[in-house]
This record gives C-alpha cells, structure tokens and sequence, in this order.
C-alpha cells in the first residue's frame, strides 16, 4: 500500500508539474504576435548623371582624384559620397551624331558597371533618339510617321525590352524616369500637353505599365524643369492627376544659371524649397531633384549651393524628400567643349564643388 500511495504520488505531481510548463510557456490565444516593423531605408541619395562617361572614355579621358592619382571615375564619385547614378537612353542614337552612345546596349553595361560599384540606379528614358527636353521632344526617326496607337505600342514595347535586358543581367532600377524633362509633353506632337493631355496621359501610362511588369519595385518618376516655380508644377501635375496619369514619384530639375538670367541660387532657393513641401502635401508623393549643376568657374558658390538644395530636399516631412542628383558633374569643360556646368577642373581633379556630397548619408 505504501508503495502504491508513492507511485500515485509521483504521477499526480509530474502530470500537475506538466500542466504548470505548459501554461507558463505558452501565449494566451488572444495575443496576437509582435508585428514585425521595417525601418523606413533612411539614406539620403546623393546622385549623379553621368551618361557622358563612356564617350568620354572612348576619347581617352583620364580622371584624376583629390591627391591627383589616375582613378576610375566612378571610384572617385563613390569617394566623394556619390551613391546612385543616373543613366539616359535613346531609341537608337545611331540615328543622330552621338557615335551610337546612350543606346540600350551601352545602358545595360553602364548599369552592370554602377551596380558593381554598390551604387543604386536611375534609368531615364529619353523617348528619342537624342536629346529630349523642354525646347525638343522629336519622336525616334523609327516611330515617325507611326499613328498614335502604334505610338502607344511603340512606347510599351520600347521600355519593356530595355527593362528585361536589364533584368536579364540581373538589374532592376531603384528608379525610371518615363520621359525627360517633360514640362511641354513628349513625343511631339501627339503627346504635346499644348494641345492632348489625355494623350500625353496614355503615353505616360504605357510606359509606367511597362517598368512595372517586368520590375514592380522600381518607382516611376515624372520629371519637369524649373523645380523652383510651384505655378508651373501645379499646372503639370494638376493636369496629371485629372488624366489619371500613374507615377509614383515627382521629379524635379533646378539650375539656377538658366533661370531668367539669374545664376544667383539664393534668388531661388527657397522657391524650390517651398514647391517640394507643395507638391508633397497637395499629391501625397515623394519628391527628388533629378537634375541640378552650378557653374565650374564659381565651384564654391556651387558647392554652397548643393548645400543649400540638399537641406532644402532633407527638409521635406517623413523622409518623402529623397535626393539631389548632379548632371555630369565629370562632364569637364575641356572635354564637353563648353559645358559650362560641371563639378570637374581642367586638370583632369574634381572641384571643391563635389565635397557638397560629402558626411553623413542619413537625414
């Protein structure tokens, strides 16, 4: 009997001791569990455009870092705080006198080459076989006399099969511009905003359509000039959102030395600082300067300038002022043959203008 009494008791006592771990290491079921919070990616891009490079290297131009060392020039960007770069495409370049450069082939080895460098990525398609902005938007000599449905195809098909090369090499764009510099429209005169917006809407919108199939991620940007003249961005992007036209970010060109005749960035400034929180709180999108430069002849007033932008843009609530990028900053006069905008010396060295780039990149 005793031993029967022992045995019950050492089975009442692990059956209770059983019970007691399960309730103390179990949640109660109406816990749910704690949610998993991403932190918002903080870094403050720090950009440059330089689709020039790969002309000026099949010229035989060298750059030359701070201490006067021959260095690649993405190496000097990257060493400057340059952490994305922007590259343009055309159609097909060979079409215009610029040696075949910017084509679609060229873009994907230029963005293996940034990506390489662990730098981010923004593709802006041009739409044209050459230079496109606010004074031209000439359709590629291919898509000339295409009727506009064929031109929606055409815009389609363009942006996807560059995309999905650059997938195929295993890039996907943190960034595609659809159009550049597109204040007056593209793909003149069937996407002029003068006389069809709800064409430029659909052309637009085929684009966007395109990056996102074969890349979901990459955020559409819609770009237009004067980045300080919140007039003109109302009109655009009031104009957009009545012709449901699809984007995901609002791009921004500001170049003080083409503004009426007053290269004086402290005229300006705060025009451009006031437009970014306009745009942000009247369309609930973020914001990037795409495109910015200062004279070369006056580097620190640049350098003084791309301080003053980069404030401006980290001023923008909830982290919805993304960037500054630089256009051809290693664009040299002696090379361009006049550009008178870039951030490089006629020794071959970046300018102080370039250190604006420089600390911390968190906001």
């Amino acid at each position: 009997m005793i031993h029967m009494k022992n045995f019950r008791a050492c089975l009442l006592t692990a059956i209770f001791s059983t019970l007691l771990f399960n309730v103390s290491c179990s949640k109660p079921k109406d816990k749910p569990d704690d949610p998993i919070v991403e932190k918002p990616d903080t870094v403050f891009i720090k950009g440059a455009d330089i689709s020039w490079l790969p002309q000026m290297e099949a010229t035989g131009y060298k750059f030359y870092n701070d201490q006067g060392v021959e260095q690649p020039c993405l190496q000097i960007l990257a060493d400057h705080g340059i952490n994305a770069i922007r590259l343009r495409t055309w159609v097909n370049p060979s079409n215009h006198k610029t040696d075949g450069h910017c084509s679609k082939a060229e873009t994907v080895a230029m963005a293996l080459r940034v990506k390489n460098q662990g730098m981010k990525l923004m593709i802006d398609f041009h739409y044209s076989d050459s230079w496109a902005d606010p004074s031209k938007q000439t359709k590629p000599a291919a898509w000339k006399d295409h009727p506009f449905e064929q031109l929606l195809t055409d815009v389609y098909d363009y942006t996807f099969e560059v995309m999905s090369a650059l997938k195929y090499s295993g890039i996907e764009p943190e960034w595609v511009q659809v159009g550049n510099e597109i204040s007056g429209g593209m793909l003149w005169p069937d996407g002029s905003n003068a006389t069809n917006w709800p064409q430029l809407a659909q052309l637009i919108n085929k684009g966007y359509d395109a990056v996102k199939a074969v890349s979901p991620k990459s955020k559409v940007i819609l770009h237009v000039d004067k980045g300080n003249d919140n007039g003109r961005f109302r009109w655009w992007f009031d104009n957009a959102k009545a012709n449901n036209m699809k984007y995901d970010i609002i791009g921004l060109s500001y170049y003080p030395y083409w503004l009426n005749g007053h290269p004086d960035y402290t005229l300006s400034i705060d025009d451009l600082g006031d437009n970014l929180l306009d745009m942000v709180t009247r369309y609930g999108k973020e914001v990037m300067v795409v495109e910015t430069g200062g004279e070369d002849s006056k580097a620190q007033n640049t350098y003084d300038m791309l301080v003053a932008l980069q404030e401006k843009v980290k001023a923008v609530p909830d982290n919805k002022g993304l960037g500054v990028f630089y256009w051809e900053p290693q664009g040299a006069r002696s090379w361009s043959g006049g550009y008178p905008l870039s951030a490089w010396g006629s020794d071959g060295r970046p300018t102080v203008a370039m250190d604006a780039f420089l600390g911390s990149s968190l906001k």
